[in-house]
């Protein structure tokens, strides 16, 4: 094992948006990640769980844990109901969902946390229900992380003053626990950078062809998302994966974030205040987008 990998849980709604099934193939793509398991949230997350064993399986990765977690927020109810991309399962090998235990993502969450305290960098991309349970019910956890890196949130508010991010906004009392909890370190990549990194889906479906092998497994779930009219894609989670390794790929501000919960109708808006007396939280500012794709498609098909 290199001396210089990065253990990490991944912790996705895998199967609805195709950035997820992007995400995880680049972290089974890269060197330095030590992936120590997957966990699935929202509906459906037996048969997310099962995509994502696809997809490890079609790697040659079946030697990494995938549980399933939460498909009920804390305060929303079922938000996220049906797993689309689950639909390409009947052509690639996997376990069924019926194999992955229900509810059993949390309590892994937790054995890992404590079995590596310092050491795991959670990456969360996809809404925060499962990591606001386990906060919840063990508050020592978050102190045992290295760092949280989340895809969520909108912070440079502007014209979009209304808009409230997906993974927040899917369950805001969750995400108003993660960002209160004593993590070391967290950062936040919000939706108003990610944005910056986008491409038609055509030509992500052209360059997941371009390499044999486990990709192919992508490309289907990306056609599903082409089918339903999506002709673009936003690489929000990968870029929120590549910012584990290559930190640098963009630009940061220090302050506090508070979720809101007051407003039924801002429920889940981020507020950021760079000048808080404890700033503990970090937030990307801008991204060079262009350094980010050559990063991950360099790692992703070489």
């Amino acid at each position: 094992m290199k001396t210089d990998s990065l253990p990490v849980i991944l912790d996705t709604d895998i199967g609805t948006d195709i950035d997820d099934a992007l995400a995880l193939a680049y972290l089974l793509r890269q060197p330095q990640c030590r992936l120590l398991g997957i966990t699935t949230v929202t509906g459906q997350p037996r048969a997310r769980a099962a995509l994502a064993d696809a997809l490890c399986q079609a790697a040659g990765r079946t030697d990494i844990p995938i549980h399933a977690g939460q498909d009920v927020g804390i305060n929303l109810g079922l938000v996220q109901p049906e797993c689309d991309q689950a639909a390409i399962l009947a052509h690639h090998p996997h376990r069924s969902p019926d194999d992955f235990p229900p509810y059993s993502a949390v309590a892994f969450l937790r054995e890992q946390i404590h079995a590596h305290p310092g050491e795991i960098t959670l990456l969360t991309i996809g809404p925060l229900t499962n990591i606001g349970v386990l906060f919840t019910f063990d508050p020592e956890t978050p102190k045992l992380l290295k760092r949280l890196v989340l895809m969520g949130g909108l912070f440079e508010w502007g014209v979009r003053s209304m808009c409230r991010e997906w993974n927040i906004r899917c369950d805001p009392v969750a995400s108003a626990i993660v960002f209160r909890a004593p993590v070391p370190e967290l950062v936040a990549i919000g939706l108003d950078v990610t944005t910056q990194c986008r491409m038609p889906t055509a030509e992500v479906i052209a360059r997941l062809h371009q390499k044999e092998g486990f990709l192919h497994l992508a490309a289907d779930a990306a056609e599903i998302w082409a089918r339903k009219g999506r002709a673009q894609v936003t690489f929000h989670d990968p870029l929120a994966a590549a910012v584990v390794f290559q930190p640098d790929l963009c630009e940061y501000k220090t302050g506090h974030v508070e979720i809101e919960l007051q407003s039924v109708r801002l429920a889940g808006a981020t507020l950021f205040d760079s000048q808080a007396p404890d700033p503990r939280h970090r937030i990307a500012s801008a991204v060079n987008a262009s350094a980010f794709f050559d990063h991950y498609f360099q790692h992703l098909t070489g």
